[in-house]
């Protein structure tokens, strides 16, 4: 039999995965009225990764908005924001089944812990995290802009779901501690709020040293907040997260060549930032920046850089859909220095 697999919150990353998934599973996709309509209409286009294009037949997939069709499932893939991890926990409980295990794919560090406390006693809970990115170009097409790996907790119950997804060619990578991998995810992920006031593809964002030295001064304090929390972030790139910030300020060319090898960029990424920004949606500025600051406070420390940074944002959600301040790299590095200056 094949396995059953739900992916509730079905956006980019939910369609990428359930469309990868569609040849040897019986996918069931929930989300957006609007964005289910456009999948049964269409299928799904999948670009990108390195791969080549992938379509998916509509018959292939069952798209719905109603979170009781992840009844029988044998995996709930959950895709949602970190912040409606409670709501998503609230509105699939009631359809699990005895033996159904979700697993939550979020952004931040609280996502499969919220959805572990709010599910129905006993519920087997997995912590996933996408370690590549992932953007809507179409009405039913997302493209993987990034390389990269999908990790997920090293566990029995995980075996089938890695199995399935290594099938249809897609990596994965099991770790036994993926506290440590969501705490050096959310470092990478620090990029998103610069990336989308920018306004540009991540690899032009990435290759301006200006914006990368912004990147740097977020990282520097999370990883003053890590120290003091007592958490080593897992290493997983070619160098290990206390020497990033020094990388980050390299220089253009240097940057480049020490790079190229494990930052591979295509012209087509965004972040999801940018593109919840461009469609008038709330961003997961708070469980981004907003986690930095909070951790940091815990335990008597500031994080100016990433306060800052969290107010520009909501000054950008504030604004008409698309029409929020496009910062350069100059602007935006002199303005959080001074947030550091000030403290």
């Amino acid at each position: 039999m094949p396995l059953r697999i739900a992916v509730f919150g079905a956006g980019s990353i939910g369609c990428h995965l359930g469309g990868f998934l569609a040849a040897g599973c019986e996918v069931t996709l929930v989300g957006r009225p609007s964005a289910m309509e456009a999948v049964r209409e269409r299928g799904l286009r999948l670009t990108g990764g390195g791969r080549p294009d992938l379509r998916v037949a509509p018959a292939l997939l069952r798209a719905s908005s109603e979170a009781r069709d992840v009844s029988g499932a044998d995996y709930v893939l959950v895709t949602v924001k970190s912040g409606a991890a409670r709501e998503a926990a609230e509105a699939v409980g009631p359809y699990l089944g005895a033996d159904t295990v979700v697993v939550g794919f979020q952004n931040g560090l609280r996502g499969p812990e919220t959805l572990r406390s709010a599910l129905p006693a006993g519920t087997a809970v997995l912590t996933g995290v996408v370690g590549y990115n992932v953007v809507r170009t179409g009405p039913a097409a997302f493209h993987q802009g990034t390389t990269g790996a999908l990790m997920i907790d090293d566990a029995p119950d995980a075996g089938p779901l890695a199995a399935a997804l290594r099938r249809a060619g897609l990596e994965v990578e099991p770790h036994g501690d993926m506290r440590c991998v969501q705490y050096a995810k959310l470092l990478m992920n620090l990029n998103n709020a610069v990336n989308a006031l920018s306004g540009l593809p991540l690899r032009d964002q990435l290759g301006a040293r200006a914006y990368r030295r912004c990147l740097a001064l977020c990282q520097e304090e999370a990883l003053a907040a890590y120290r003091a929390e007592g958490v080593a972030p897992a290493r997983l790139g070619p160098v290990p997260a206390s020497v990033t910030p020094w990388l980050l300020r390299l220089p253009d060319g240097v940057f480049r060549r020490v790079a190229a090898a494990s930052l591979r960029v295509d012209a087509h990424a965004r972040s999801s930032m940018w593109e919840d920004l461009e469609r008038g949606r709330p961003t997961e500025i708070d469980t981004l920046q907003g986690e930095v600051v909070a951790l940091a406070a815990r335990h008597g420390l500031r994080a100016p850089v990433n306060a800052r940074l969290v107010e520009l944002v909501r000054e950008a959600e504030a604004a008409v859909a698309g029409r929020s301040r496009r910062w350069s790299g100059t602007d935006l590095y002199a303005e959080l220095s001074a947030a550091a200056r000030r403290g």
